[in-house]
C-alpha cells in the first residue's frame, strides 16, 4: 500500500498510536505533518522519523480554534493540500461517573470529540476538492461497548463513531472516504495511567491475552488511508485482539 506523493496530517502524532501512524505513513511514501500539543515530544518524534521520509512538526491544540486555523495556514503556506487526515489526539481519565465534575466532562468532550470535529471541519474543503481523499478517525472500543470508569470518554468516542458514519454519507458525492479505527486496550501512555488491577482485568478479558501494539492499530489506519479502501466508507474497524466482537 504505497502513498507516494500523498500529503497526510496526523493529530496526536508525538507518541503512542499517533506516532506509529506517522511512522507507517512516512514509510509508505507520504509526506506527513506530525502535529501535537507537546512541542518537545513532537519535535523529538519528528527528528527520529526524518530519516524514513519527509516529516514536518506543527504545534496543534485541537481544543483551540485559533491553533487549528494556524495549522491550516501553515499547510497552505507550504502550497500543499491534504490527501489524508488522521484524527488521533485524545485523552481519558479513569474515574467513576458519580465522582466526576462538569469541568472534567468538558475536557474529555473537547479533546475526544469536539477536537475531531474542529480539525475535520477546518480541512474539509481541501479533503473534498478532489476524489479519493481519506479521513480516518481514531475512536475507541469504549465508544462501541462502553468502558467502566470512562463513561464520558465512552460517550465522546461513540460520538466520533456516529460522526464518521454521518460525514461519510455527506462526502460520498466527492468520493472522499471517511472511516474509523477503534483500538482496544493498547500499550500506550494512556493505558499505563490506568490502575494495575484494571489493566490485569482487561488483559484477562482479551482472547489473545495481551494488549495491542500501536503499530497494529497504525496498520489499520494506513489501510483506510490507502487506495485499498477506495470502496470502503462509513466503516468502523476494531483492533482489539477479539475483546469486542460487534455486529
Amino acid at each position: 500500500m504505497r502513498l507516494d506523493g500523498k500529503v497526510a496530517f496526523v493529530t496526536g502524532g508525538a507518541s503512542g498510536i499517533g506516532k506509529a501512524a506517522v511512522s507507517q505513513l512516512v514509510q509508505a511514501g507520504a509526506m506527513v505533518y506530525l502535529t501535537d500539543i507537546d512541542d518537545a515530544k513532537g519535535m523529538a518524534a519528528t527528528a527520529e522519523l526524518q530519516g524514513a521520509g519527509e516529516v514536518k512538526f506543527l504545534h496543534l491544540d485541537v481544543t483551540s480554534a485559533q491553533s487549528v486555523a494556524a495549522a491550516v495556514r501553515a499547510v497552505e503556506q507550504d502550497r500543499r493540500t491534504l490527501d489524508i487526515l488522521v484524527n488521533v489526539a485524545g485523552w481519558s481519565k479513569v474515574e467513576r461517573f458519580a465522582d466526576t465534575t462538569p469541568e472534567l466532562w468538558q475536557r474529555l468532550i473537547d479533546l475526544n470529540y469536539t477536537g475531531t470535529l474542529r480539525v475535520t471541519h477546518a480541512f474539509l474543503p481541501q479533503l473534498t476538492a478532489r476524489p479519493n481523499r481519506k479521513i480516518v478517525h481514531v475512536a475507541s472500543d469504549a465508544g462501541r461497548v462502553g468502558s467502566g470508569g470512562e463513561a464520558v470518554y465512552s460517550g465522546a468516542k461513540g460520538g466520533v463513531i456516529a460522526f464518521t458514519k454521518a460525514l461519510a454519507r455527506e462526502t460520498a458525492r466527492y468520493a472522499t472516504n471517511v472511516n474509523c479505527v477503534c483500538p482496544g486496550p493498547t500499550d500506550t501512555p494512556l493505558l499505563a495511567s490506568i490502575p494495575e488491577k484494571q489493566r490485569e482485568a482487561l488483559m484477562r478479558a482479551i482472547p489473545f491475552r495481551r494488549f495491542g501494539k500501536p503499530e497494529e492499530v497504525a496498520a489499520a489506519i494506513v489501510f483506510f488511508a490507502s487506495s485499498g479502501s477506495d470502496y470502503v466508507t462509513g466503516q468502523v474497524l476494531s483492533v482489539s485482539g477479539g475483546l469486542t466482537m460487534v455486529d
